[in-house]
């Protein structure tokens, strides 16, 4: 009977997703037991919550936002940034300048890419992994992509059983019998999503679930008003927790194609 392989198929599909589900969840728990205690005495730096939060694209957000707003980069509304003290302060703040060149001048684009792939943030990166508080690249988004998987498995356990609907009816099997069979692997899919949004949500591609909950605990445990509190907003939020209507347009241009030359003095 042709609803019968339809069935089969659903089946697979739906217990393939929720078994990887399940072990990219348990292995999650596992790795969150084993850094517990070191993570409670850990605080976080700025640029390791960046990282956290976004990655490292985050952080040389974040380090040029700083820069900006010490008056030793110039971001302008127009997306070039400008060095303004050559002079770093850290591996990171080094990194943007050298992502900048020797002419000082150059679209926020390209030095944000640079500086992101810059050693100082891959650096950055192993030692929050080896923390326990990041998760390892080739783990990345394990959770997150299982979830995904299990998402699609129920769609397609719905798309199987309507085919398996609109096929002849068999007379030895009424239609809503065979329903009730392809009901089964679609209540699998929705339980398995209902677990892992209690159990492992949120999902993070950056952050191990201690990492996360360090995170919640930095923005809690700053004061308000002061400029730490504002850097640890770009930090967590990104780019869209800037205040400064001409700095939020100098990132506003980041991602588009930059044009040469660019005209000085113009």
């Amino acid at each position: 009977m042709f609803w019968v392989v339809l069935l089969l198929l659903a089946w697979a599909a739906a217990g393939t997703a929720c078994t990887r589900l399940c072990l990219a969840a348990v292995r999650a728990a596992a790795g969150d037991a084993d850094v517990k205690a070191h993570a409670r005495r850990h605080d976080l730096t700025l640029y390791e919550a960046a990282f956290l939060s976004g990655g490292p694209g985050r952080v040389a957000d974040l380090t040029m936002v700083s820069m900006a707003r010490q008056r030793r980069l110039l971001l302008a509304h127009t997306g070039w940034a400008t060095v303004v003290d050559p002079r770093g302060r850290d591996d990171m703040e080094r990194s943007v300048i050298g992502a900048i060149g020797p002419e000082g001048q150059s679209r926020i684009a390209p030095v944000r890419a640079a500086a992101a792939s810059a050693d100082a943030v891959a650096g950055l990166g192993d030692r929050l992994v080896d923390a326990g508080l990041a998760v390892p690249a080739g783990a990345r988004t394990t959770v997150a992509a299982a979830v995904r998987q299990v998402q699609l498995a129920a769609v397609a356990v719905l798309v199987l059983g309507a085919v398996a609907l609109l096929v002849p009816a068999q007379p030895d099997m009424p239609r809503g019998l065979v329903a009730l069979w392809f009901a089964l692997p679609l209540a699998l899919t929705l339980s398995c999503l209902a677990i892992a949004r209690v159990e492992a949500h949120p999902y993070s591609r950056w952050a191990s679930p201690a990492g996360q909950r360090l995170l919640g605990a930095l923005t809690r445990r700053v004061s308000y008003g002061d400029d730490r509190t504002y850097l640890t907003s770009v930090a967590v939020r990104g780019v869209r927790a800037i205040g400064e209507p001409d700095l939020r347009a100098a990132f506003a241009h980041r991602d588009q194609s930059w044009r040469e030359p660019h005209a000085r003095g113009a």
